[in-house]
């Protein structure tokens, strides 16, 4: 099950006050670690998280998180719930027909992952049979209804409910960001005995080019504002830190892509 929306989860530190209304209100997932989840003692945390921090500090501005379904995540930006999404929102031509993005901040490639020792091809005739867990409404979602049109597909709200039935034998594979399958399940005990397998999986058409914040298409000051932010926290080192926290590579990817 989802976990519910919820409201003002955590304002970042700067905050010139406790009653004074934030400048910019943030939807992050808080469901998919490592980039975002809420820890034991439900404080919202992770990779994202940290990011989200450092852009506005970098921007001066004061932010306020809030914890969103992935699925009603565009909806409240639209809505005007949220000024920006961060929550590591690939950058796609569908996404843009709705939404803008900054530059990007991160990109991974996709892999599917299952139990070791699997000899399967990660190929459309290759997964005929398998039964693969995907979260609904990502990019993941649409590449395997496009490039896998025979492969039968288990849509999640979270990825930690993909985990879970992987694990209980429910769903045979996953399709999901390589790093947030390897630290949220594979580096884990529940992912012990799992595996990735196949290749890794780029495709610009489905995966973008990587994952940006996402604003309303009206709002371009804002979204060039994340854009310079973004290199800044960069050319200072503060996202070398961040990102040292927790990955052993840059995540960033190409600096020319």
């Amino acid at each position: 099950m989802t976990r519910r929306l919820l409201a003002a989860i955590a304002a970042v530190a700067f905050t010139t006050g406790a009653a004074q209304a934030a400048d910019l209100k943030i939807c992050v997932e808080g469901a998919y670690p490592p980039f975002s989840q809420v820890d034991p003692s439900g404080e919202i945390v992770g990779f994202d998280i940290d990011i989200t921090n450092a852009l506005c500090e970098e921007m001066g501005k004061s932010c306020e998180l809030l914890q969103t379904d992935w699925d009603g995540i565009i909806p409240a930006l639209l809505e005007g719930k949220c000024d920006a999404i961060i929550a590591s929102m690939s950058i796609t031509e569908d996404r843009r027909k709705v939404i803008d993005f900054s530059g990007k901040y991160q990109n991974t490639p996709a892999k599917f992952a299952a139990k070791e020792g699997v000899d399967w091809e990660d190929t459309n005739d290759g997964l005929s049979g398998i039964i693969v867990g995907v979260q609904r409404g990502t990019i993941h979602h649409d590449y395997m209804e496009s490039v896998y049109p025979d492969v039968e597909l288990k849509l999640y709200g979270t990825q930690d409910e993909a985990y879970l039935d992987l694990t209980a034998g429910r769903i045979d594979a996953i399709l999901a960001d390589s790093l947030a399958i390897e630290e949220g399940f594979l580096k884990t005990e529940a992912g012990e005995g799992y595996a990735f397998f196949g290749r890794d999986h780029t495709d610009p058409t489905y995966f973008g080019e990587g994952a940006g914040v996402g604003v309303r298409k009206e709002d371009t000051e804002l979204r060039d504002a994340f854009s310079a932010a973004i290199m800044s926290i960069r050319e200072k080192g503060i996202f070398k830190e961040i990102n040292d926290r927790y990955f052993e590579f840059d995540i960033y990817g190409d600096p020319g892509a």
